[in-house]
């Protein structure tokens, strides 16, 4: 027998995150820039949809979320929507441009009664329309993946929120490593992985920098990152949290596109809180798609007529649907 064990080889090194973290920031811009201009159209942005299908009550204890039954927000439990209403905000979501829908859900994790069929069916109408179907719907089993790749799902969002070190800083009903295990699921039934994070909540550096790490080496690279800046809300244990600096929501975001390089980094709660400026940085240092709507499930979000002027005056033009869409590579 062997003594020689297989040792991984890690995509992005540690040292390589922290070198980039540690660079002076119009340098680092310059060279995400660079990687960006690389591997797609620069002059491209993908417009995403977001809808909250099933609203509040969730069991879960995440900090920052509104969502949790257990914190006192403004947020109203509504249960799953009708699919005919789904389909109808998906036609309105095209019409506006919109090439991805995603359906939220707030749960712990799916089960498999009449809900999940009907998110089935979502699923299946939103494919058909020609838009990306994608679902963020927590916890997932193998075989529930199945299922909804057979339906035509383009992707499924499940973030990491954090490094594996502050995680249970922020949540404590579930761990990192169910996380990433519903990631594993995802990828094992060929849907493209949508993951990323949450800037802000009280993290340090080497926690962000832990976390980029951990998304640049998962087995399955994220085909889509989304970055966002926490939204301090009313009721929540975060609700007292300074808004991040942008400088620093940029940074995360040139680091993610310099170790991902084919993923689109997506741009995520927290626009209405920023500048088109520091958004016009954040498209500069390589994030190449924004949601656009009014509400990003539960919080607010530049409506499409901001949207419409920046990206104009931007010269960016919006991208066609299922273009360069990567599984498993």
């Amino acid at each position: 027998m062997s003594d020689i064990t297989e040792v991984k080889t890690e995509k992005v090194t540690l040292d390589r995150v922290k070198e980039l973290y540690s660079k002076p920031f119009l340098d680092l811009v310059y060279e995400a820039a660079s990687v960006h201009r690389k591997h797609h159209d620069a002059s491209e942005v993908q417009l995403c949809t977001l809808l909250s299908v099933k609203t509040g009550g969730c069991s879960e204890d995440c900090s920052y979320c509104p969502q949790a039954a257990r914190y006192h927000t403004d947020v109203e439990k509504q249960k799953l929507m009708d699919v005919g209403a789904v389909l109808s905000e998906a036609n309105k979501a095209k019409e506006s441009g919109s090439t991805r829908f995603c359906m939220g859900a707030a749960w712990r994790e799916v089960k498999d009664n009449e809900d999940f069929d009907n998110i089935i069916k979502m699923v299946k109408g939103v494919s058909d329309l020609g838009l990306e179907a994608c679902c963020t719907l927590g916890m997932l089993t193998k075989s529930q993946a199945d299922k909804l790749a057979d339906a035509g799902l383009t992707a499924y969002n499940h973030n990491l929120d954090s490094s594996d070190g502050f995680y249970s800083e922020i949540i404590t009903t579930r761990t990192y490593q169910d996380r990433l295990n519903t990631l594993k699921n995802v990828a094992d039934a060929g849907i493209s992985t949508c993951c990323g994070g949450i800037i802000g909540m009280g993290e340090t550096e080497d926690d962000r920098i832990k976390f980029l790490h951990t998304l640049a080496n998962l087995d399955t690279v994220p085909e889509s990152v989304p970055i966002n800046a926490l939204v301090p809300v009313e009721g929540t244990p975060l609700e007292n949290q300074k808004m991040v600096d942008p400088f620093d929501w940029i940074r995360v975001i040139a680091i993610a596109r310099i170790v991902m390089p084919e993923a689109m980094v997506r741009l995520s709660a927290g626009r209405l809180q920023l500048s088109k400026e520091v958004q016009a940085f954040a498209f500069m240092a390589g994030a190449n798609s924004i949601f656009t709507g009014e509400k990003l499930l539960t919080t607010g979000n530049p409506d499409y007529e901001f949207d419409t002027k920046m990206l104009g005056t931007l010269g960016l033009k919006g991208r066609v649907s299922n273009k360069k869409i990567r599984i498993n590579a």
